[in-house]
């Protein structure tokens, strides 16, 4: 019998999900790898993502999609978040699957991890509101977050009130920590 691996928990996120609130959630692919490079991917990612959210009864503010991470800002149920890593586990399950058949690579990794922020201050939650909306535009993947297909900025624009879009949108960003240190592929 040979010893069990050792495993190196230095680098692993500790996930305390048992309080109900709002959580900022970025996702990334395994070596920050572009699996979903095309429309059509991205297209699956997404409507993965809204319905598995649904499913799990969280109510998503924002979200932002790429080639190889996505966040998102949403409320957990009343029972609390304790359901977040369970509902991402499922969402990047189908995910995983669905892309390896498509590139004929069973067994693949391709999720590595999440990471989720517990947003407790109002200030805090409408920048990162603002940080979610704007991605693309943080990616140079569009002038205007709104033009960018698989973020929620073009809805949210054309249904808030406008003042409440100036407040989001008012929310400066460039000095948020630690949220996206991902390189997104521009030809979708």
């Amino acid at each position: 019998m040979t010893a069990p691996q050792k495993i190196s928990w230095r680098n692993a996120q500790l996930h305390e999900l048992s309080a109900r609130g709002t959580y900022i959630v970025t996702a990334g692919t395994y070596n920050k790898a572009h699996h979903f490079r095309t429309r059509d991917r991205l297209n699956v990612l997404h409507r993965g993502l809204l319905s598995v959210t649904q499913k799990f009864g969280w109510r998503l503010e924002a979200w932002s999609v790429f080639s190889n991470h996505y966040h998102l800002v949403g409320h957990s149920p009343d029972e609390g978040a304790n359901n977040l890593a369970q509902m991402l586990g499922f969402l990047h399950e189908k995910t995983a699957k669905w892309i390896n058949k498509l590139d004929n690579a069973a067994g693949r990794v391709v999720w590595h991890n999440f990471w989720e922020t517990r947003l407790t201050y109002k200030k805090s939650y409408l920048a990162r509101l603002n940080y979610v909306h704007q991605n693309p535009v943080r990616h140079r993947l569009v002038a205007v977050a709104n033009q960018y297909p698989w973020c929620l900025a073009g809805w949210f624009e054309r249904t808030a009130r406008p003042a409440r879009t100036k407040i989001i949108y008012g929310f400066k960003i460039d000095k948020l920590k630690g949220l996206d240190d991902y390189e997104v592929l521009s030809e979708w």
